[in-house]
């Protein structure tokens, strides 16, 4: 059986050649997952599986050029790809500390899609707290990309 791991960075070779970017909203595009921008309340992000289409629904008071934005949309393909069928919504300031093996599955996801080696490699001398200042991504992003 293919592990997470593997799984992971299978799809986002698949997606990132297919897309021709590693952009989350791109590769929802190019792997035809819908994205809605609603008020969600309290809720950042969610993902649905409604009448065999897949969709990423993101809060609107998150700004959609802001690195918040393509965190939340990463989190949510990583539901997309990996729990098809399954609807999850994405807490803020929740659901990257989440125990849940469905939402580590798709922070891991998120962190690979988003911080690469090369990003890894150009912000090597810094701390992590610079590197969070620097890409807008939070802690725990960095902290399950390094592990």
């Amino acid at each position: 059986m293919e592990s997470i791991e593997h799984k992971t960075k299978r799809l986002i070779r698949y997606y990132e050649r297919m897309a021709g970017s590693r952009d989350p909203v791109t590769i929802a595009y190019h792997a035809g997952i819908r994205i809605a921008i609603v008020p969600l309340g309290e809720i950042s992000g969610n993902y649905m599986l409604i009448k065999k289409k897949r969709w990423i629904f993101v809060n609107d008071s998150i700004p959609e050029d802001s690195p918040m934005f393509k965190v939340i949309v990463a989190h949510e393909l990583g539901h997309a790809f990996l729990h098809r069928k399954e609807n999850c919504a994405f807490i803020k300031n929740k659901t990257l500390l989440s125990c849940s093996g469905i939402e580590r599955e798709a922070n891991r996801f998120a962190a690979t899609l988003l911080i690469t080696e090369e990003l890894l490699e150009e912000y090597q001398n810094c701390t992590e707290s610079q590197f969070c200042e620097c890409t807008g991504y939070p802690k725990e992003l960095i902290e399950l990309r390094l592990k």
